[in-house]
């Protein structure tokens, strides 16, 4: 079966809308874009082209994996974050836009600190935060910690492809257990799903996202307890910690980090204005808390 470029996409379009996928357009064109080798935006200036019966049968066999609410990173094998293409497995989290607030928040510190510094990234995954820290700041150097083996792998292949192999080094470990090393900079976005709400998340994040990379326990707030509890520990003088957490848990997080010890700089909100992630560290060179 034969048909075009412009044809399909919309037929494709309509399929999706109908099976309530929220981006149709731009799903139908990622899909159709990757199996002819054509970066989607550009695909308007080719809606004459012919698709042949091999063409068709891959789209086809991509489009019942997004009609099944597969995401469409995880069917490509690819997620843009920090605009970098990162690799993304079954064994790790779908990287997500709102994550590029923490990397901003953490490359706002830059200002505090001279010479080269080093940072730690706690539940790595794809090791997409670190190596977006480090490809904005020339001076840093870092290491990915992730409870996963296949994570590790994961982001030590990405950080090979991206050409960061020399100033990232990935390992298994759970939080900050076993680290001797001290840090300028620790990072996280840890598991913060409480186990009642996994139940409603979206097919696209509960079935193909890994439940350990969702998990924060009966409050959601598990990995913020160990973390907070051991940064001290890993963190040099002067520096500062940046956490990631959900839909307003900021409350929460910022009392934990205050019973331990930290003092908050600063509350970063995200394109949906949404308070997002916070930066924290121990002593008095902390400012008084902003919100951005």
């Amino acid at each position: 079966m034969s048909t075009t470029v412009g044809g399909f996409l919309t037929a494709l379009t309509a399929r999706f809308s109908q099976a309530g996928i929220d981006t149709p357009r731009l799903d139908a064109r990622v899909l159709v874009g990757h199996v002819l080798g054509i970066d989607p935006s550009l695909l308007f200036a080719r809606t004459d082209m012919a698709i042949d019966d091999a063409q068709y049968v891959a789209i086809e066999k991509f489009a019942k994996r997004r009609l099944a609410h597969e995401p469409v990173t995880r069917i490509i094998g690819q997620r843009e974050f920090w605009s970098m293409n990162f690799d993304v497995t079954p064994d790790v989290l779908d990287p997500r836009a709102d994550t590029e607030t923490l990397v901003s928040a953490i490359l706002e510190q830059k200002q505090l600190f001279t010479g080269p510094v080093r940072v730690l990234d706690l539940g790595t995954g794809t090791g997409c935060i670190l190596l977006a820290i480090l490809s904005a700041w020339p001076e840093a150097t870092g290491v990915g910690i992730d409870l996963s083996a296949k994570a590790v792998e994961v982001a030590t292949k990405n950080a090979e492809r991206l050409g960061f192999a020399h100033r990232a080094a990935f390992h298994v470990g759970n939080w900050c257990e076993g680290i001797t090393d001290t840090f300028d900079i620790v990072v996280s976005n840890p598991p913060y799903i409480s186990v009642s709400e996994l139940a409603e998340l979206q097919p696209e994040v509960k079935n193909f996202d890994p439940r350990m990379a969702l998990e924060g326990g009966a409050d959601g707030l598990d990995a913020y307890r160990s973390i907070l509890a051991n940064a001290g520990r890993v963190l040099k003088a002067g520096g500062k910690l940046g956490l990631e957490f959900g839909f307003g848990q900021e409350k929460a997080v910022t009392r934990l980090a205050q019973e331990n010890g930290f003092e908050i700089a600063a509350e970063y909100r995200d394109l949906a204005r949404i308070v997002r992630c916070v930066v924290v560290g121990i002593g008095s060179e902390i400012p008084a808390k902003t919100v951005k």
